[in-house]
C-alpha cells in the first residue's frame, strides 16, 4: 500500500494538479483500491470537522493583514528604512531584503506574501546598483521563507492545531530560531560579497540625517507585531482574537497614510479570499486522506516498519529530516505539514522529544521545501515578479541561502535550547 500511495501522489503532482485536487484525488484512489467501505461518504462530516475549530479562524484573519500591509505602502517603508540601515554591510541591499523580510514576517504570518512583498518593492533597485541578479533574487526568496518560523505564523497555528500544541508557545521558540536563521543569511550574504566584491552591487549614498528620518517607517510593522504578539502574552487575547486586533490596526495605518480606498479593499479581499481558498481546501483534503490512511491501517503498519528497523530515537529523527527534505521538494510546505504530522509528531513525542521543538524543526523543514526545486513556491513567486531570465537563475542564487537553513536544521537538533528557551523561562 505505501508504495502504492507514494508512487500516485508523485503521479498527480507531476500531471500538475493543484496540491488540494491532488490530495483529494489520492484520497479517492486509496479508498477505491483497497477498502470495500465507500469511505467517501465521509467527506462531508469531515470537511465541517476540519475548518470548523476556531483557531482556523485566525489563517484567513492573518492573510488579509498581509494584504493590508502589502497594498498601503507600508511595505515599500519598512523596506526604505531598512535599507538606510543596513546598506553599508557587504551585499548592501541584499541584508534589507532579510531584514525587511524579518519585519514583514512579523506581521503576516505567510512566507508566500512576504516573498511576493519584498520581491515587488525590492525588484526595481536590481539594475540601479548593479547586483548580481542571481544572488539578489535568491535572498528575496530565502528571506521569504522567515515568515512561517517568526511570529505570528500560519504553519505555527496549523500544528498547533493539528497536534494540540500551545500556539503561544510555539510563537516564543520561534523567535531565536527565526532571529538566528536571518543571521545565518546575513553572514552567507557577506561571506560571498567579501570573497566576489562585485556581486554586491554599487552601495548607496545615505547619512545618519536619511537614517532617522526613515525610522518611521519600521513603526507600523511595530507597532502591529506589538499589538498582535502582545495581547496573547498579555492574557486579552486568543491567536485569533489577536489576528482580528491586527486588521484593526492595520486598517488605521492605511487610513493614516491615506491609502484606504474601496479600490484597495477589493483587491485585498479578492487576495485574501483566494489565498484562504487554497489554504482551507488543503487542510480539508489533508484530513479526509488522513482519515483513509488511518482506516486502511497506514500508521499502523508504518510504526510496525519503522520499529522492525530498530532505529532509536536519533536514527529516527535523521530518518525524518531526510524524509521531510525529500519530500518538500515534490510536495507544498503546508500540504506535507498537514498530511504527516499527525502521523509523525506521535512518534516523534514517544521517542521523547518536545512537540514544541518538534514544531520549530518542521517549520524549518517546510521552509527548506519553499526554496528547494522544483516545487519551491517562493522561487516561482519571485520568478513571477522578476519577469526576465528563467527560474533556473533564482534557482542558482538560493542555492547558499538552502545550505544556511541545513545549518540552521542541524543547530536545532544540537543545541534544542535554541527552542525551548524562551517557552521555558516563561512558562509556556
Amino acid at each position: 500500500m505505501i508504495p502504492v500511495a507514494t508512487g500516485l501522489l508523485f503521479l498527480l503532482l507531476a500531471l500538475g494538479l493543484p496540491v488540494g485536487a491532488a490530495l483529494i484525488v489520492l484520497a479517492l484512489g486509496l479508498d477505491q483500491i483497497f477498502t470495500p467501505i465507500d469511505l467517501y461518504k465521509a467527506m462531508g462530516e469531515l470537511s465541517w470537522v476540519s475548518s470548523s475549530n476556531t483557531l482556523l479562524v485566525s489563517v484567513p484573519l492573518f492573510i488579509l493583514l498581509g494584504e493590508i500591509l502589502l497594498r498601503s505602502g507600508i511595505a515599500d517603508r519598512l523596506y526604505n528604512s531598512m535599507s538606510q540601515w543596513l546598506s553599508w554591510l557587504p551585499g548592501g541591499l541584499m541584508h534589507a531584503n532579510i531584514g525587511a523580510s524579518m519585519g514583514f514576517a512579523a506581521t503576516s504570518g505567510s512566507s508566500v506574501a512576504t516573498a511576493a512583498t519584498i520581491s515587488v518593492v525590492a525588484a526595481p533597485v536590481v539594475d540601479r546598483y548593479k547586483y548580481d541578479e542571481r544572488l539578489f533574487f535568491g535572498s528575496v526568496a530565502a528571506g521569504g521563507t522567515l515568515g512561517i518560523l517568526i511570529p505570528p505564523s500560519i504553519n505555527l497555528i496549523i500544528y498547533g492545531w493539528l497536534t494540540e500544541t500551545s500556539v503561544p508557545g510555539l510563537y516564543l521558540a520561534g523567535f531565536l530560531p527565526g532571529i538566528m536563521l536571518a543571521g545565518l543569511f546575513s553572514a552567507i550574504i557577506v561571506a560571498i560579497c567579501l570573497v566576489r566584491p562585485r556581486m554586491g552591487g554599487t552601495r548607496i549614498q545615505t547619512s545618519w540625517r536619511a537614517r532617522f528620518e526613515s525610522l518611521p517607517g519600521l513603526v507600523p510593522p511595530l507597532v502591529i507585531f506589538v499589538v498582535v504578539v502582545g495581547s496573547i502574552y498579555a492574557g486579552v487575547a486568543t491567536p485569533t482574537e489577536s489576528a482580528s486586533l491586527g486588521v484593526v490596526i492595520a486598517l488605521g495605518l492605511a487610513a493614516a497614510h491615506r491609502r484606504l480606498s474601496v479600490r484597495m479593499m477589493l483587491d485585498v479581499l479578492d487576495g485574501t479570499m483566494r489565498a484562504t481558498g487554497m489554504i482551507m481546501l488543503i487542510v480539508i483534503a489533508a484530513w479526509f486522506l488522513n482519515f483513509v490512511l488511518s482506516a486502511l491501517g497506514f500508521v499502523s503498519i508504518l510504526n510496525a516498519t519503522i520499529s522492525g528497523m530498530g532505529l532509536g530515537p536519533n536514527g529516527l529523527l535523521l530518518a525524518l529530516i531526510v524524509f521531510y527534505v525529500i519530500l518538500g521538494c515534490f510536495m507544498d510546505p503546508l500540504a506535507m505539514m498537514i498530511v504527516t504530522v499527525p502521523i509523525t509528531g506521535p512518534m516523534v513525542v514517544d521517542a521523547g522529544f518536545d512537540p514544541i521543538w518538534f514544531g520549530i524543526l518542521i517549520v524549518l523543514l517546510c521552509e527548506t521545501a519553499l526554496v528547494t526545486p522544483p516545487i519551491g513556491m517562493n522561487l516561482f513567486v519571485v520568478q513571477g515578479v522578476r519577469r526576465r531570465g528563467t527560474i533556473g537563475d533564482v534557482m542558482v542564487g538560493v542555492l547558499p541561502f538552502v545550505l544556511c537553513l541545513f545549518g540552521a536544521i542541524a543547530l536545532i537538533v544540537m543545541f534544542p535550547a535554541i527552542a525551548l528557551f524562551l517557552p521555558r523561562v516563561l512558562g509556556q
